[in-house]
């Protein structure tokens, strides 16, 4: 079945956080790599690829289904999440281009705007405060405040909920494989703009709306009939 697509201006977006509005999905690669180099072990970039969109939960158990039960999964996580820290406090964190036109068009049309991150809700919180964003938001859902991380919906349904809008009447702007697979199940029309990795021919098959970027976002939505 081919993903849902928006047909009229929706009356909410639901945004992901880390690669859609943040450029953060390669300082996290490189926190992997840095933290599997540390401890000696191999970093698989098919695993680091799967791992995107993911709540933690789902991305350790992933990496343990890759690497076996024994692999000391917390202690990269930690030596990683270490590295991740080291790194934004270098480099920072930097906005994806397009997002203020944007959220400003947005703002403008009053149509709603909330986060779903599978990231923990305090983390994501500490990261919108960082780049100015958290006040852009009307609601902002953490991957551990729902029960099940993407591609289930239940982060995108409790987005909704919070924003007292109809699922039909919102859509969500990923840049994960699961995150476009949840919004689906959600019954939200997903736009994908995709960051470090293409969509798989798996996921292209099931024609989703994929756009270059979050201009195109913009300019997309703009014209899109009114009802």
């Amino acid at each position: 079945m081919a993903f849902l697509r928006p047909v009229r201006r929706p009356r909410a977006v639901i945004f992901d956080m880390d690669g859609l509005m943040l450029d953060t999905e390669r300082l996290a690669l490189a926190a992997w790599q840095q933290a599997s180099a540390a401890l000696g072990l191999r970093c698989d970039p098919d695993v680091a690829r799967r791992m995107v969109g993911r709540n933690q939960a789902d991305a350790m158990a992933i990496v343990r289904e890759h690497h076996g039960a024994d692999f000391p999964v917390d202690a990269v996580m930690a030596e990683s999440a270490a590295a991740y820290e080291a790194i934004v406090a270098r480099e920072g964190i930097a906005l994806k281009p397009g997002l203020a036109a944007l959220l400003d068009w947005l703002a403008g049309e009053r149509i709603a705007t909330a986060v779903a991150t599978s990231t923990r809700r305090g983390r994501a919180l500490t990261k919108l405060e960082r780049t100015g964003l958290l006040q852009r938001f009307t609601a902002i859902v953490g991957g551990d405040e729902v029960a099940r991380g993407k591609p289930a919906p239940d982060i995108f349904l409790a987005a909704a909920a919070r924003l007292a809008h109809a699922p039909e009447r919102c859509i969500v702007l990923e840049d994960s494989e699961p995150g476009l697979h949840g919004a689906h199940a959600a019954g939200i029309a997903p736009i994908m703009v995709p960051d470090l990795h293409p969509p798989s021919a798996d996921l292209l098959a099931l024609a989703p709306l994929v756009l270059a970027s979050l201009d195109d976002v913009r300019l997309h939505l703009a014209a899109l009939p009114v009802d």
